[in-house]
């Protein structure tokens, strides 16, 4: 039976709030104008989380220069010409530049300096042959990625220039958006065969802006993305990766996700802005049957002093999570104007979820939603499995979110502060929060939940009742509730 009441406990336990709290707290959370790629330092610092230790250095490469001028388009020539050489560094100059895909290689970084412009071609035939990639957390064969490399290790793309993605053509025609993509490629069909070319069937899955796959020592920094076909940045299967101080513009793109851990180890996402069509940040880990062979996490992963603009959520976590997310720890971020801030997102027919995973110093000015569980989704992607009173018994694919800690969040508006819909079958488990100052029209929707803590925190809300149903262990510890 659906519980619905006011949390007076919460309104009389929390006497004690003080000014010197709130200021605390707006002293611990950045502010919009300290966090992003504006702000990057040069140096990385040592990371500070709780679930893991990590060295993350800046790469060196060979001291060997080549450059490029406006106009040459024999790019990937010269990345093998400097691979056989030993590695070093392919310098873009200033000025525009139109390429098919790219290939990095061992021990090569692609800069591309202050004024140049990377143009990426239209035609899938500028992709081809298709390469091995995983598309939304399934392993095929198509396009891959403007930017691409596979089994690389020490590469990288840095400098102050810009990357576009393909324009109006054939890659953006024939692009498949009339299913998801597990009803479409059978995780039955061995990976050699599930070929997308655009011949073999009518449709590809899209390149994704850079993605390197299976590779170690990635480190991407300081560039600007725009007008991508796909996500933008997916490492996937990666090791020792660091993202700084990158901008992406995305805006009314679908699926223009910003930057896409995906199952790789040793993460660090720092000093970026990002502005999207889809989620600013996401976790990931591969989906359904499929993500389940492959079964890797990402895990020990670091997101730090990154602005979220416009986008679906500032970080999301999944949908695709078969692998797994743990040993996330995210801090000092600021949302200003996604509709989420921050989201964990499973379904049913895709499995895995997470645990370990930390949240601290966070600002945000959300349009709907600021902590959210979504772990059913929607009628349009998983049909009557995203009822709650849909009968599901647990499976191999039902996901579970759990030993989840939020610390110092200041909610500057929102619709719903805290919105929970977890899983009849897999109740959403062990959540503590804790130094929270909300602002939002409801408090708290809380579904399918277990061991839910909320503590020294504040909360103003229009409609200041707590809606419930099939929630044990639920706590208020010193919550002041205030009605607006």
């Amino acid at each position: 039976m659906r519980a619905l009441w006011i949390s007076l406990i919460g309104m009389l336990c929390y006497a004690c709030t003080s000014t010197t709290w709130k200021e605390e707290l707006e002293r611990r959370v950045p502010a919009y104008s300290e966090v992003g790629a504006d702000v990057m330092p040069d140096t990385i610092a040592p990371i500070q989380s709780p679930y893991f230790e990590y060295d993350f250095k800046r790469p060196t490469f060979p001291q060997r220069t080549d450059s490029l001028f406006a106009g040459e388009s024999n790019i990937q020539e010269a990345i093998d010409r400097l691979a056989t050489a030993g590695g070093g560094t392919l310098l873009l100059t200033k000025g525009e530049y139109v390429s098919g895909r790219i290939e990095l290689k061992s021990n090569i970084n692609l800069h591309l300096e202050e004024g140049a412009v990377l143009t990426f071609k239209n035609e899938i035939a500028d992709f081809l042959p298709v390469v091995f990639t995983r598309n939304e957390g399934i392993e095929l064969y198509s396009l891959g990625a403007c930017v691409y490399a596979r089994d690389a290790e020490n590469i990288a793309i840095t400098g102050e220039g810009k990357l576009r993605g393909p324009g109006e053509g054939s890659v953006r025609k024939q692009i498949m958006t009339h299913e998801v993509i597990e009803k479409i490629v059978d995780s039955n069909t061995p990976v050699k065969d599930r070929i997308y070319d655009g011949k073999t069937t009518s449709f590809i899955f899209p390149p994704a802006m850079i993605a390197p796959i299976n590779c170690k020592k990635v480190f991407i920094e300081g560039l600007t993305l725009e007008r991508s076909a796909f996500w933008n940045v997916v490492p996937t299967y990666c090791e020792d990766v660091i993202i700084r101080g990158i901008k992406v513009y995305s805006e009314g793109i679908q699926r223009g996700d910003g930057i896409d851990i995906e199952s790789s180890k040793n993460v660090l996402v720092e000093y970026c802005s990002l502005y999207t069509g889809d989620d600013c940040i996401a976790i990931k880990g591969g989906r359904g049957y499929d993500g389940l062979r492959v079964n890797k996490p990402s895990e020990n992963i670091v997101v730090r002093y990154c602005l979220a603009g416009t986008g679906h959520g500032g970080i999301t976590l999944g949908s695709e999570t078969a692998g797994k997310i743990k040993n996330l720890y995210v801090h000092d971020c600021a949302f200003d104007g996604t509709d989420v801030g921050i989201r964990f997102k499973t379904r049913r027919p895709r499995g895995g979820g997470g645990h370990d995973i930390a949240f601290e110093n966070i600002r945000m000015n959300v349009v709907h939603s600021a902590l959210r569980w979504d772990m059913l989704g929607s009628a349009t992607h998983v049909g009557e499995q995203a009822s709650r009173d849909f009968a599901v018994e647990g499976n191999a694919l039902t996901p579970a979110f759990s030993d989840v800690n939020i610390n110092n969040v200041l909610i500057e508006s929102s619709t719903h502060c805290i919105n929970v819909e977890g899983i009849p079958e897999s109740r959403l488990k062990n959540v503590e929060i804790s130094n929270l100052l909300a602002t939002g029209k409801h408090y708290l929707v809380i579904n399918d939940a277990e061991n839910f803590v909320i503590k020294n925190s504040e909360v103003h809300c229009e409609e200041c009742a707590v809606d419930s149903v099939h929630v044990t262990g639920f706590k208020e510890e010193m919550v002041r509730i205030t009605p607006y």
